[in-house]
């Protein structure tokens, strides 16, 4: 490349001084003020917008780009690519007849390149694909006359990617950079003009909530050039750990002896896993504190034996075997399923769709993936159904009053009129959300909102705890909220889990269509119909068969002892058809090894035992149905003689939430896996994998293939 460039080089010193003709500067300088009138003449139309947008600038999320004279002779460059290149004196004669620019310029270094190597471009294929970006450019600068001159803009920017991935397979290596040098020298020349703000447009007549500011694309994440070569980039920014999760801090080995009880509220949320899977995608390792390791465990359906009836939801499955990275510990692996609904008992439904259309959406993976998942969802609603909208960005309004399903039509068009800009004014959502829910509230029926977003509130209630306070005294109204997590960036999953769980709902992340067919369609009944909230579980451990032990997972479920008992602290919810697992590791009485060593000089446990030998321990679970406020009881013996010896006579379901359980601890340091590797883990997944109709299992498995290479965040 450098013989290439010292070519040039001499070329141009060996050219004579080029004497520039007035005719030519007359009709360069022509040429550039039409262009800048013609700027100016469509800038008029948003001036009586400006001043309103100003008013909401500091807090508009999302991305902008700087607006530029538009030519359809011209591409839109960028402006940091030309500090690349050193101008040495050759080039800076063109620099002093810029005012011929682009034509004389940028044209006279391209016709240089090509008789320096004439093999550079296939001109027949170039020109094709020139004219074809022209054409969709005019197009599209064509079509915004009348409505808004950032929208063609940004609509020809997402087609520029495929235009350029055929213009770079036609064109030689050598000539790309060539010519991109060109255009970094042309773009130094480029004039330029003051940014235009976007002005908020309403999304309808009745409300003032989402504006209509279409997103925009950073300028620093494409590569702009000039005519010569249309071979512009869009990149995906690269992880940067900015995403907001509660700091976890991995449960701690207890002595049975000091601490025989322990206490947790179950969970059915997925999101953990979900982001986890989008991060691993991206080649990049989640953060520590993303990974919980229960929700891996239970974003798979388990085939446990059911319960028959509604009245006790519950069947209540339990093994003991031995450790796979562990030889002198056991595992207790708890399954619990819940009674499925037959589709004729369902109840009907009242859902209020409170949506986040602020700037911050304005990404291909939050609002455009949120409003085909929620087209996904109105596919299992009954007839009969009502659904609502709600939308917020710099304030909140309601796009759709209640409306039965069976006008599909119309709730599809309102979600299809959605469109990101503004700020997050997501407090004052909810609270209109819920009064939406409130004011249509059947006693009979399922009454949900179901919040999606990406979690970013910044106007109006951003405050966790008031926001948490405010979920806790609304449900008790009878209303649930669910939470669907959206995107990667500003992902804030601390905030959204506090919503759900004390909205009486689940949580889940949307990180593809396929997770939202999952969530919506195929697990819809498990995530609108409660069969039972405020589940509970205790299990109380016997010094005489178990001197230590630990939960995996579970960590930010924690209750007190104590909290067992009362039935006005709130825990967990449970779906029509759901399964929960939950695993301790456990150090049978008598093991060779114990992590914690006996005191020297401790009280000996004297008459302090109760329980016998022949159990490991005793499990309650607590419950109460969806309409009663007194909970019920569950209780099980788990008993030293029903150990399986080998996990290979462990059931399939066991061993594959054995094999999840051991990939999220690895995620999270490994702490107490000893030497137990990703490749032990797909042995055991592979194992295990069973019938897999949906193809989760064989997923998770490629994921531990990835996980071994992956980068930890940068």
């Amino acid at each position: 490349m450098t013989d290439e460039l010292d070519k040039l080089k001499k070329a141009f010193e060996a050219e004579p001084e080029i004497k520039a003709s007035s005719s030519a500067k007359k009709m360069a300088m022509n040429a550039a003020m039409q262009a800048f009138e013609k700027q100016h003449e469509k800038s008029d139309i948003k001036d009586g917008l400006e001043e309103q947008n100003k008013k909401t600038e500091n807090n508009i999320q999302g991305n902008s780009i700087d607006a530029r004279l538009k030519d359809e002779d011209r591409t839109f460059i960028n402006k940091e690519s030309a500090g690349l290149f050193n101008l040495s004196n050759w080039s800076k004669k063109i620099m002093k007849y810029s005012y011929l620019f682009p034509v004389a310029a940028a044209g006279a270094l391209a016709v240089s390149v090509l008789v320096l190597n004439p093999s550079i471009l296939n001109n027949s294929k170039k020109d094709v694909l020139d004219n074809e970006f022209k054409q969709k450019t005019a197009k599209k600068i064509e079509s915004s006359k009348n409505v808004d001159d950032g929208v063609a803009l940004n609509e020809s920017i997402t087609e520029m990617p495929a235009v350029a991935s055929r213009v770079e397979a036609e064109i030689d290596g050598d000539a790309s950079v060539g010519l991109d040098m060109g255009a970094s020298m042309a773009d130094s020349m480029a004039p330029q003009v003051q940014r235009q703000p976007q002005p908020n447009i309403n999304l309808s007549k009745t409300n003032t909530v989402a504006s209509k500011e279409r997103r925009m694309v950073k300028k620093e994440s494409f590569r702009g050039k000039s005519k010569i070569v249309q071979d512009i980039r869009v990149v995906a920014p690269i992880p940067t750990g900015r995403d907001k999760f509660e700091s976890i801090q991995t449960n701690p080995l207890k002595i049975t002896e000091k601490e025989p009880v322990s206490t947790f509220s179950i969970d059915v949320d997925t999101a953990s896993y979900s982001f986890m899977r989008a991060s691993i995608n991206r080649n990049s390792l989640p953060q520590k504190d993303a990974v919980r390791v229960e929700e891996l465990i239970n974003y798979f359906p388990y085939d446990y034996p059911s319960p028959t009836n509604s009245e006790q939801p519950f069947q209540v499955n339990t093994t003991v075997m031995p450790s796979p990275w562990n030889a002198q510990t056991k595992l207790l692996h708890i399954g619990i399923k819940g009674y499925t609904l037959p589709k004729q008992e369902n109840p009907k439904s009242n859902l209020v769709f409170l949506l986040d259309t602020s700037g911050s959406m304005g990404q291909p993976n939050k609002l455009p993936l949120l409003i085909n998942s929620f087209k996904l969802l109105l596919t299992t609603l009954q007839p009969d159904d009502t659904v609502s909208i709600v939308a917020y960005a710099g304030s909140a309004g309601t796009v759709l009053e209640p409306t039965k399903v069976k006008e599909k039509a119309k709730i599809t068009q309102a979600l299809e009129r959605l469109n990101a800009g503004g700020s997050t004014a997501g407090g004052e959502g909810i609270r209109l959300a819920y009064q939406l829910a409130e004011s249509n509230y059947d006693k009979k029926s399922v009454n949900r909102v179901i919040l999606a977003t990406d979690g970013d509130f910044n106007v109006g209630i951003s405050n966790q705890e008031e926001l948490k306070s405010f979920i806790e005294r609304k449900r008790k109204s009878g209303v649930f909220l669910s939470v669907l997590g959206f995107g990667m960036g500003n992902y804030n999953d601390a905030l959204m889990q506090t919503l759900a769980q004390n909205g009486n709902g689940n949580a889940a992340y949307i990180d593809s269509l396929s997770e939202a067919r999952k969530v919506l369609v195929e697990e819809a009944s498990s995530t609108l119909f409660t069969i039972a909230k405020d589940v509970k579980i205790q299990m109380e451990f016997n010094p005489k068969a178990v001197s230590e032990y630990r939960l995996i997972g579970y960590e930010t479920r924690a209750l007190k002892r104590e909290d067992f008992n009362n039935d006005k602290v709130d825990a967990g919810e449970i779906g029509a058809g759901h399964t929960v697992t939950a695993i301790y590791e456990i150090t049978p009485t008598g093991s060779e090894t114990h992590s914690v060593d006996p005191l020297r000089y401790g009280e000996k446990a004297v008459n302090k035992v109760v329980g016998k030998q022949s159990e490991y321990g005793f499990l309650k679970l607590r419950y109460k149905l969806p309409d009663e406020d007194k909970s019920k009881l569950i209780e099980t013996p788990i008993k030293v003689a029903d150990t399986i010896e080998s996990i290979d006579s462990t059931s399939i379901e066991t061993r594959f939430a054995t094999a999840v359980a051991a990939f999220g601890q690895l995620l999270r340091g490994g702490q107490y896996t000893n030497n137990f590797s990703y490749n032990d883990i797909i042995k055991l997944a592979q194992n295990a994998k069973g019938k897999d109709p949906y193809g989760y299992r064989a997923e998770f498995i490629n994921l531990v293939r990835l996980a071994k290479t992956a980068q930890a965040l940068r």
